[in-house]
């Protein structure tokens, strides 16, 4: 599993991540943004045109993904992971990627130029499974956009389980994260052991 932060956070932050999902046969790789951001990191601007950020974050983790096919990781074997900006990322990856994931896993964000995304996509896009989260207190990035935006991607036809929780910015404790066990485990494929 790729674990993708939100801005301002780093790795640190999800250090408590493979514990809490107690699956022993899935590795994970906790990945740092490119740009410093107080103390954390960014994976694009969030003054002014994030789309320059977007794109040259998008690539590194192609790159990333990439190394890990030459590695002998599976793509249809690896989930991927994103936070706030990093659920931003997992749209990206997942719907342009040219290999299918296991599973994308998005929580807390939202779309980036979703007319562009749905021109832009991936022959195998639709093949892709989707969790995303969202919570009806989120002060940062409101709910209702972000489940307009949800329901126009799955009209065209994409795998997109939405779940909307009592929370914050946040990851809503065991509930939530019960969830993502669960679609994990939905969506294992052949042999994660390298």
């Amino acid at each position: 599993m790729i674990v993708l932060h939100g801005l301002g956070d780093s790795i640190e932050g999800y250090r408590w991540l493979p514990p809490a999902l107690n699956l022993p046969w899935l590795n994970y790789a906790l990945v740092n943004a490119p740009d410093g951001y107080f103390g954390g990191y960014s994976w694009y601007g969030i003054q002014g045109d994030s789309n320059p950020g977007v794109v040259r974050s998008r690539k590194l983790l192609f790159e990333l993904l990439d190394h890990f096919r030459e590695e002998g990781f599976l793509t249809e074997s690896t989930y991927l992971f994103g936070f706030s900006q990093g659920c931003l990322m997992t749209w990206e990856i997942g719907m342009r990627y040219p290999h299918c994931l296991a599973a994308c896993i998005g929580i807390s964000g939202y779309v980036h130029q979703v007319d562009t995304l749905l021109t832009e996509i991936s022959p195998l896009a639709k093949q892709q499974h989707f969790l995303i989260t969202h919570g009806y207190q989120d002060p940062l990035i409101p709910l209702v956009p972000v489940r307009d935006t949800v329901k126009k991607i799955k009209r065209q036809g994409f795998d997109v389980d939405w779940r909307e929780f009592q929370k914050e910015h946040t990851i809503a404790g065991a509930e939530e994260i019960d969830l993502i066990r669960q679609f994990v485990l939905q969506h294992r494929k052949g042999s994660t052991q390298h």
